[in-house]
C-alpha cells in the first residue's frame, strides 16, 4: 500500500501520541489488519548508543511507550528490541544503551519485555543483492508476530538522512555492523545492504517518531528540531520519500535508496504516493529552515562537471576534538578499518573510508566535521551568518 499517513502532534504526550497513531492507523483500515489479540509484537526502535530521549538521538521513550500500551490494550504481547553501534572495551554498548534512553524503564512500568539482539541469538538470511554472504539477523525479527519498525526523523553526516530504510541496519547484532561498513563504504553498496536486510525480514509496519527530529550533522551530534510529525506507513521507502521531500530534499539525491529504487523495496515516485492523515499531497508540509548534513551538497545536477567540483571543494572529514573527548574510545574500536590512533586520536585520512562511524557514535559530540580546504571553511562560516 504506497500511502504515507502524516499526524500533527507537538509533544510527547502519552494521550496525544495514542490519539494520534490510533487516528492514523485508522486511515490504513485499522489495527485489526495488522495485529490480533494474544500477537507478539516486536517495537524496532533506533536506538543508535546510549543518549537520552531528549537528545532527539534515539526514538523518544514516550513514544515508545505510547505504542506498547496501545498494542497491550489490545491483548499483545510487547517486545522491545534493537543493536547499538559501536564499541567500548571490546562490547556493544546496547544494554546500557537501553538504561539511558529509557526503555527499560517504559519495559518495567508497561510490562514489555526488553529484546537486546546483542543476545537473542541469530538467524540466517541468503542476499539477492551485490553481496552474496550469508546475512545474519537478529531471531526476535522471526520470532515475533509482528513486527513494527520505529526509525527517528533524523538527518545523517554520512548518508545525509536516515529514516525508515536505514534503521533496519540495527537488526545486525553487536560489532558485525563494522564489517558491513567495510566492504561496502560506497553509499550504494551501503544502500544494499540495507536492501538486504528488508528482504530477509518482514516488517509489517514503520511508525516514524518525528515529534522532535534531529537536524544538521545527526545522527548524534545534531540538533533537536521540532518537526511535529508522526509518519506511518507500510512501505518504507514511501515513508521516507515524503520525510525526505518535507526536509527540502528528493530521494534521487540519496545514494543509499539507489539500491531500493532499483530492487522495488517500495514506491519512490511521490506522484504515486497517497498521503492522508492530517496533511495531503497538495498541503505536503516543509519544514522551514531545517539544517541539512554538512556534507550535503545538492546533485539534482550531478553530471555538471562544475557542481562536482563544489561539492569536492566543500568536502569534510571527521576531527577529533580533544578538549571535548573523554577517552572513552569508541571512535578507535568502533573504526572498520582502524585508522584511528588509540593515544593521540589523530585519524590516517589515507586510509580513512569516511563512513564516519566514529562521528556517529561518538556520545559527547567530540568528533567534528572540518572542511578539509581552508577557504571552503571561512567561505561556509561567512553564509552561516
Amino acid at each position: 500500500m504506497n500511502k504515507v499517513i502524516i499526524q500533527e502532534c507537538t509533544d510527547y504526550s502519552i494521550e496525544n501520541i495514542m490519539n494520534k497513531i490510533n487516528n492514523g492507523m485508522d486511515k490504513l483500515g485499522g489495527w485489526g489488519n495488522f495485529v490480533r489479540p494474544g500477537d507478539t509484537v516486536l517495537l524496532k526502535a533506533n536506538l543508535i548508543g546510549p543518549k537520552s530521549s531528549d537528545s532527539a538521538a534515539v526514538t523518544h521513550s514516550e513514544f515508545i511507550r505510547s505504542l506498547t500500551r496501545i498494542l497491550k490494550n489490545m491483548g499483545c504481547t510487547v517486545w522491545i528490541g534493537d543493536s547499538s553501534g559501536g564499541a567500548i572495551a571490546g562490547i556493544s554498548p546496547t544494554a546500557q544503551s537501553f538504561k539511558v534512553a529509557g526503555y527499560q524503564k517504559v519495559a518495567e512500568e508497561e510490562v514489555a519485555i526488553i529484546k537486546n539482539f546483542d543476545k537473542e541469538g541469530v538467524f540466517e538470511v541468503q542476499p539477492k543483492g551485490k553481496f552474496k554472504d550469508k546475512m545474519y539477523l537478529a531471531k526476535p525479527l522471526i520470532q515475533a508476530d509482528v513486527v513494527i519498525n520505529v526509525p527517528k526523523l533524523k538527518t545523517h553526516s554520512a548518508t545525509i538522512y536516515t529514516g525508515a530504510v536505514k534503521n533496519v541496519f540495527g537488526c545486525i547484532p553487536g560489532l558485525r555492523k563494522g564489517m558491513y561498513h567495510k566492504i561496502a563504504p560506497d553509499k550504494e553498496d551501503f544502500g544494499e545492504i540495507l536492501t538486504d536486510i528488508h528482504e530477509g525480514a518482514k516488517f509489517h509496519l514503520h511508525i516514524m517518531d518525528g515529534i522532535v527530529s534531529m537536524e544538521g550533522d545527526g545522527p548524534t551530534a545534531g540538533s533537536p528540531y521540532h518537526a511535529n510529525k508522526i509518519l506511518i506507513s507500510t512501505d518504507p521507502l514511501a515513508l521516507d520519500t515524503v520525510a525526505i521531500k518535507m526536509l527540502g530534499m528528493d530521494i534521487e539525491e540519496i545514494d543509499i535508496f539507489t539500491s531500493a529504487r532499483k530492487r522495488n523495496l517500495g514506491q519512490w515516485n511521490l506522484d504515486k504516493i497517497t498521503i492522508d492523515g492530517d496533511y495531503n499531497y497538495k498541503s505536503l508540509p516543509v519544514l522551514n529552515n531545517y539544517k541539512l548534513p554538512k556534507r550535503y551538497k545538492s546533485t539534482k545536477t550531478r553530471n555538471s562537471k562544475a557542481v562536482i567540483r563544489v561539492v569536492d571543494f566543500f568536502k569534510t572529514r571527521p576531527v577529533i576534538n580533544m578538549k571535548k573527548c573523554k577517552a572513552c574510545n569508541i571512535c578507535v574500536e568502533s573504526c572498520p578499518i582502524k585508522v584511528i590512533d588509540i593515544k593521540t586520536k589523530k585519524i590516517d585520512y589515507d586510509q580513512c573510508i569516511e563512513c564516519m562511524c566514529c562521528h556517529e557514535l561518538c556520545m559527547h559530540k567530540a568528533v567534528e566535521l572540518k572542511s578539509d580546504n581552508a577557504l571552503a571553511g571561512i567561505i561556509s562560516k561567512l553564509s552561516a551568518r
